[in-house]
């Protein structure tokens, strides 16, 4: 049996959406979707702000944003932008010659919170510097800060307030000659984030940042975000994300990257399947698994682990991981590899040996890949 079967079920159609740069980073069109965080350091803090990045590109973010709130910030983005390995995105709120001087730092994209940067004239100096300096822009439209004649108008935030907002910001964009932008409508309820953003994908072909904001601390954020994000992704909405927590940023990048992973539409590192753990378990799952997830963090090389502590659905997990581990009795288990049972091993040894057959397989396969590389290249 194939370890990644073909299902009709299992696809999900992505939005047709036009593409566009963050640096060298594509976001939309058939691009894969991106994984965003933002820094939480003090900006002006040039090495821990970079220390940050680094962690989070370990992680394997793709794009980060910076929150540029003075001068001082701004000023410290351009040697942040040079030591940065992944594009920066500026964060603009209030005042747009901080967006200015952003992109004049080198910033990859200005985030601009229509409610927040002023009046069109304003904005329009924005976009010249864009132009200038070669920045996309995200039009960053949030339900907390909608433009008073919106809510004047509709009375509270709501979907059809935070469309209109968006659609007024990208005509004032299109109208200036400026196409290098995507889009997000934000809101910290997850259904009135949802509806805006499926009444906004159907009214544009502007790239997709997805995002519920303000979603809470690290459980009930991921939980809010999952549902949210994942839900909008299964319909095919969405062309980059960024998990809000109130944690640390790499936090934001693993369940970013755990997201797209149960879709389908990101592969990165290890998928580890295990149980929860019950009385037949024949041995200790959730600290197994625990250490396992630690000591697999390096692995970059997509690919499927199975840890289940007894025979009941052991066997037939295993059957689709690359490697696997089935609890048995008497203080050991099965080791199963490419799907089929392949040796004994004591639960005492388990931890180093499942490591040592993870990290051979990632070897394995990183060699196929490379030579499929090299083949294509010539």
């Amino acid at each position: 049996m194939s370890l990644n079967p073909v299902r009709p079920w299992r696809n999900i159609y992505r939005r047709k959406s036009r593409q566009i740069h963050v640096g060298n980073v594509p976001v939309g069109g058939d691009a894969p979707i991106t994984v965003q965080t933002m820094t939480n350091t003090d900006t002006t803090d040039v090495a821990a702000t970079i220390a940050q990045i680094q962690r989070a590109v370990d992680a394997g973010v793709d794009i980060v944003r910076v929150s540029t709130p003075d001068a001082a910030s701004t000023a410290a983005l351009k040697e942040i932008v040079r030591e940065s390995p992944v594009p920066i995105v500026a964060d603009i709120h209030f005042h747009y010659k901080r967006a200015i001087e952003a992109a004049e730092a080198g910033a990859a994209c200005l985030r601009i919170n229509p409610g927040n940067i002023g009046n069109e004239s304003r904005v329009k100096e924005v976009i010249k510097a864009a132009k200038d300096h070669g920045c996309s822009i995200r039009i960053g439209v949030n339900a907390g800060s909608l433009e008073k004649h919106l809510l004047d108008k509709y009375a509270e935030p709501c979907p059809e307030a935070m469309v209109e907002s968006g659609l007024d910001h990208i005509k004032i964009l299109e109208d200036n000659d400026f196409h290098e932008f995507k889009i997000s409508c934000k809101a910290s309820d997850v259904f009135l984030a949802a509806a805006a953003y499926q009444s906004l994908a159907e009214a544009t072909d502007a790239p997709i940042h997805l995002g519920i904001t303000e979603a809470g601390g690290f459980v009930s954020g991921t939980i809010k975000s999952a549902i949210g994000l994942g839900n909008l992704l299964w319909m095919g909405i969405g062309d980059t994300i960024r998990v809000s927590l109130s944690a640390d940023p790499v936090e934001e990048v693993k369940v970013g990257y755990e997201i797209l992973k149960s879709l389908g539409l990101r592969h990165r590192g290890v998928n580890i399947i295990s149980c929860p753990s019950c009385a037949r378990q024949g041995f200790n799952v959730i600290k197994t698994v625990e250490i396992l997830e630690k000591r697999l963090e390096h692995i970059k090389t997509p690919m499927s682990l199975s840890i289940i502590g007894c025979v009941v659905n052991g066997p037939g997990e295993a059957l689709m991981t690359d490697v696997g581990f089935t609890g048995g009795g008497a203080g050991s288990g099965m080791v199963y590899l490419a799907g089929a049972q392949s040796h004994k091993l004591s639960n005492e040894q388990m931890v180093e040996h499942i490591v040592e057959q993870v990290e051979k397989k990632a070897s394995e396969i990183d060699a196929i890949e490379a030579a499929k590389a090299v083949e294509a290249a010539e």
